[in-house]
């Protein structure tokens, strides 16, 4: 049997996206994504609670966001997880778990009434995720943050 491992996430970024160039002019940005999920307690008390994600997009994907995503933009993300680890200046090993996107659609409107920055009400797959992302001649990824 084969695994699965599909994110969807609708939620808003918690800061400006950050994006770095890797050599060949590859564009990777990266930002946190808020999600909120609000409920009843038992006593009727409304509770939210909010998760952040850490989002990484490559490529033409990354070159939108940098484009058309602030801070506060309501985002759908659909990906996949991704485990990195690497040690840190003490020899400590540290593990981070991102999302890389695959497909992202703005949801935010516009003051006109129309979906999106420049009108776009969605934008998939042009990020070119079939490559895979640059890595060093170990073999790692080499991501610029």
């Amino acid at each position: 049997m084969r695994g699965v491992n599909r994110v969807m996430l609708i939620g808003n970024l918690g800061k400006d996206p950050d994006i770095q160039f890797l050599e060949g002019n590859i564009g990777v940005a990266k930002f946190s994504l808020a999600t909120t999920e609000t409920y009843k307690d038992r006593s009727g008390k409304l509770i939210s609670q909010t998760e952040w994600h850490t989002v990484v997009l490559w490529r033409g994907l990354a070159e939108l966001a940098q484009k058309y995503l602030h801070r506060g933009s309501l985002v759908y993300i659909e990906g996949r997880l991704k485990t990195r680890s690497w040690e840190d200046k003490e020899g400590n090993k540290k593990f981070a778990t991102e999302v890389v996107g695959d497909n992202l659609i703005m949801l935010d409107k516009r003051s006109d009434g129309s979906a999106g920055p420049g009108g776009f009400e969605g934008i998939e797959n042009v990020g070119g995720e079939d490559v895979p992302p640059p890595t060093d001649d170990s073999g790692n990824e080499r991501l610029p943050f």
